[in-house]
């Protein structure tokens, strides 16, 4: 069942396997086609042009993926993340911020949690996509707007990945490695579903339909009136031997 009241939220937070939410935010986006071709315009958008085309194919349409008619991108296999939303609060994602961002933090505030980056990561995908086989160093509110994905995890993420060894990049990879189905978590995702990604996890994501959306309310550092997740404390750890690494990079994955 969703996690719907603070308390649960407070109960499950701390340790995997992932959970359905259910957090209501006052936010109607614009249909993923327009926010696609905005969006593929910007500097700092990273996309990966996918399929099984030859690698000149591959090359003419990453060469092209700015420019050409939107509904020809639309049918090419490609996956798609911007980082940096917060450059699109006054158009794109005009309200954004004041009707998602700040009552999740003043949500999470007045619930006794800290935070040391809070920040949402735009997903977009067409069908048959798939992420890398990674992990973040964050958790993440995973909110699908349009479209459906399904979101792969581990139901005991310690038998596939330590800690100490998502800590130091023991995961990525363009496929998840061989494993046991019975052990996987997959989680098909709707518009409106959410799930709670846990930091340090192993997971990669598949795309259902011609094109899907979805929002990650990225958490780095979160921690709940002085006590972080338990497989976080890896990385407290991992910091506390290795201080010049602390904030030599960003507390998300980039090789989405």
């Amino acid at each position: 069942m969703p996690i719907k009241t603070a308390d649960d939220f407070n109960d499950r937070w701390r340790q995997p396997p992932n959970f359905p939410m259910e957090v209501r935010f006052d936010y109607l986006f614009l249909p993923a086609i327009d926010v696609l071709d905005q969006i593929r315009k910007d500097e700092e958008v990273r996309f990966t042009i996918l399929g099984d085309d030859d690698w000149q194919v591959r090359m003419d349409r990453t060469a092209a993926f700015r420019t050409a008619p939107i509904e020809e991108i639309v049918t090419w296999p490609f996956r798609l993340v911007h980082f940096n939303l917060s450059r699109f609060y006054s158009d794109l994602l005009d309200g954004f911020q004041e009707e998602v961002m700040i009552p999740w933090r003043t949500h999470l505030s007045a619930r006794g949690f800290t935070w040391q980056r809070l920040a949402p990561i735009l997903f977009l995908s067409t069908q048959g996509a798939s992420s890398t086989y990674h992990n973040d160093n964050s958790h993440g509110l995973v909110w699908q707007v349009h479209g459906t994905k399904t979101f792969h995890s581990y139901l005991d993420p310690d038998k596939h990945l330590p800690a100490e060894a998502a800590v130091i990049g023991e995961t990525t990879a363009e496929e998840p490695p061989e494993h046991d189905a019975a052990a996987r978590q997959s989680v098909t995702m709707r518009p409106d579903d959410q799930l709670w990604s846990h930091a340090l996890t192993p997971h990669w994501v598949t795309t259902e339909t011609a094109l899907a959306m979805s929002v990650t309310l990225s958490h780095g550092g979160l921690c709940h009136q002085g006590r972080f997740s338990e497989r976080e404390l890896a990385l407290r750890a991992y910091w506390d031997k290795n201080p010049g690494e602390a904030w030599a990079h960003d507390l998300r994955n980039v090789r989405y």
